[in-house]
């Protein structure tokens, strides 16, 4: 059986199953969805964060923020995946790639200190947001994680990030078009999404 990354169940999913193995033995595949979304709900509401500076965003952060997140359900919150997967025609990061590849990405965070203008930091954020989703580091969870990061991160830079209400497809669509050089989608959710601090 294979689920919607496209690979087979390997170690994570339950025999015969398309339903991550998890702490609370959930066998329904919807049920399992209503429970990642209210538990990572709850962490996320209850998170504080201790970053003041744009270097402490770094990958062990994002790893961190997943495991507070989906540490109620999954065993291997916060830790990378060991199988390959993909979703439609995009392919993500060759897993025994993601840790190098995820600390050269890392590495330009800093660069957004440089932006001079709210249309200058849209542009680095969209195309450093399409770039660390090709990565997918985890076997669940890389979106809300990733926009998790990016509003403590956006923060700290900062500026709030109130994500727009736009459909999973919209996110998904717009994510495919800056594989594909084209970052306007993306651009225009963070264009609605961030302002700047309020005095």
């Amino acid at each position: 059986m294979r689920d919607k990354y496209g690979v087979n169940h390997y170690r994570y999913c339950y025999s015969g199953s398309d339903v991550l193995i998890n702490k609370l033995n959930i066998k329904d595949s919807l049920d399992l969805e209503e429970a990642e979304v209210a538990f990572s709900k709850e962490r996320y509401l209850s998170y504080q964060s201790n970053k003041t500076q744009l270097d402490h965003f770094n990958f062990g952060h994002l790893k961190h923020l997943h495991f507070v997140l989906f540490q109620d359900l999954y065993r291997w919150a916060g830790q990378l995946r060991d199988v390959d997967i993909s979703k439609g025609n995009t392919r993500f990061c060759t897993y025994s790639r993601i840790e190098p590849e995820a600390n050269k990405l890392f590495s330009q965070i800093a660069s957004l200190s440089t932006a001079n203008n709210k249309e200058h930091l849209i542009t680095q954020a969209a195309d450093l947001f399409c770039e660390m989703n090709l990565l997918h580091p985890f076997r669940e969870g890389n979106g809300r994680t990733l926009r998790f990061f990016f509003e403590e991160m956006l923060f700290v830079a900062g500026y709030d990030v109130v994500w727009p209400v736009i459909t999973p497809e919209c996110w998904i669509e717009a994510n495919i078009a800056g594989v594909h050089f084209d970052l306007a989608p993306l651009k225009n959710i963070f264009h609605q999404a961030i302002t700047l601090h309020k005095n």
